[in-house]
């Protein structure tokens, strides 16, 4: 039987490296899978359509929006934003675990809507640091630096609400943490859903059920329920 996919939510401040992280993550891990959110940004330098994002008119996500064909969607920087249902749904029953790169504001919705979601906050290691990383990207103006530090020190006080948070001082241990949140995660869920499928089903599975239960006695763990 495919288990059902967890959905994890990835939120950073702007230049905190969530991209970069998650991009690292689904490299060596083929069965997580990104998100593809649709947005009335336009696309920068590198970015494709259907990969990095859909990129839409303001009419078309209106339309969507209208559907409720969105887990959360939001107003970022002046652009729309939005994680469509659809995509999520199929691949979480394919078995994919899915990484959500979202905002503060969007990572709320998804509480809301989803929730079984699992949150991560990808925390700058410094203020200081995250200014240059901005501006070493050199796409923003710094007036619209400035702004982004503001939001990110706002957005960084929420970071307690999250089920985990990872500081991004060493690209390679966020990578570490994030790829043994992931699965940590699913080794909960499929553990326990695995003891309730045994105890419910047939001979074999009474059989792997009862060799599960002797194992926990020998570890000294109670037995499944």
């Amino acid at each position: 039987m495919t288990r059902l996919g967890n959905v994890f939510v990835i939120s950073a401040p702007s230049g905190g490296g969530k991209t970069t992280l998650a991009g690292q993550i689904l490299n060596a891990m083929p069965d997580v899978e990104r998100s593809v959110s649709m947005t009335t940004r336009p696309p920068r330098e590198g970015e494709r359509d259907g990969r990095d994002y859909f990129f839409v008119s303001e009419k078309a996500f209106e339309a969507v929006r209208k559907k409720k064909g969105f887990l959360e969607h939001a107003r970022v920087f002046g652009q729309s934003y939005g994680t469509p249902n659809a995509f999520v749904d199929t691949q979480r029953r394919r078995g994919k675990d899915i990484l959500l790169l979202i905002d503060v504001q969007g990572a709320r919705q998804v509480q809301k809507n989803l929730k079984d979601a699992i949150r991560v906050f990808v925390m700058p290691p410094s203020m200081e640091e995250l200014r240059r990383r901005l501006e070493n990207r050199s796409t923003d103006a710094p007036e619209e630096i400035q702004r982004r530090l503001k939001i990110a020190k706002r957005e960084m006080r929420e970071a307690g609400q999250f089920d985990y948070v990872v500081v991004n001082l060493d690209l390679a241990k966020a990578v570490d943490e994030l790829r043994a949140i992931i699965i940590a995660e699913r080794l909960k869920v499929t553990t326990s859903r695995r003891h309730r499928e045994a105890a419910a089903g047939g001979r074999g599975d009474l059989q792997e059920y009862r060799s599960s239960v002797r194992l926990l006695r020998r570890r000294g763990g109670a037995s499944p329920q």
